[in-house]
């Protein structure tokens, strides 16, 4: 690969044959996308689902997603890798969902000015302990609600990053901001998600 070539981001999730599969898929052989949409349906179905709150909406999103992604698998030139490609038109679907629904317009560039972005760490796991298991459904549906919660804009960024496992640099690709944009959607997301969360557990503890 030469200097000038683009370089696929680096992913924790796709597995190194993916690109085999993609020019197979290229090539005519439907066997090959068949083992992509085996490979990510799951999570492309919980995406959407996670975005739009809807099981219909999702399988929809989900649908659409793998339709367009094999229509246009000629235009694919692999500068980013199959799956981040593919996750980027999920959430087009996605938000066109949630528009259609709300009304109003949904913007992934709507700007955010929230100073310079600053240095946080990784939020930390919220999975109960074993002596907490069970309360597993409710803390699920807790999550779930204030998730939802979020605005659109936020609630990607977090969903990408933190729910997927996505790196930023590939939550920035598919979202079409830059890095620091990124940071800034997933810090206020988590705070607005932490506070949520503490007034819950503030008011269960006082009941």
């Amino acid at each position: 690969m030469s200097a000038t070539d683009p370089k696929p981001l680096a992913s924790t999730i796709v597995r190194d044959d993916e690109a085999r599969l993609v020019s197979a898929a290229k090539a005519g052989d439907t066997s090959a996308f068949e083992e992509l949409v085996n490979r990510y349906e799951r999570k492309i179905f919980r995406l959407g689902m996670n975005i739009t709150q809807n099981r219909e909406d999702a399988e929809d999103v989900m649908q659409e997603a793998f339709l367009k992604s094999y229509t246009n698998l000629d235009r694919f030139q692999g500068d980013s890798r199959f799956y981040t490609w593919l996750v980027r038109i999920a959430v087009n679907e996605a938000l066109m969902k949630l528009r259609k629904r709300r009304g109003n317009q949904v913007s992934l560039d709507e700007p955010i000015n929230y100073g310079e972005d600053p240095v946080f760490r990784e939020i930390e796991d919220w999975g109960p302990s074993p002596e907490q298991k069970f309360a597993q459904t409710e803390l699920n549906e807790i999550l779930n609600s204030v998730i939802s919660d979020l605005d659109p804009i936020f609630r990607v960024a977090f969903l990408l990053r933190d729910v997927e496992g996505i790196s930023t640099e590939e939550t920035a690709h598919i979202l079409g901001i830059s890095e620091a944009a990124v940071k800034s959607r997933l810090l206020r997301a988590r705070l607005k998600l932490r506070q949520k969360l503490n007034k819950y557990f503030r008011r269960s503890e006082t009941q």
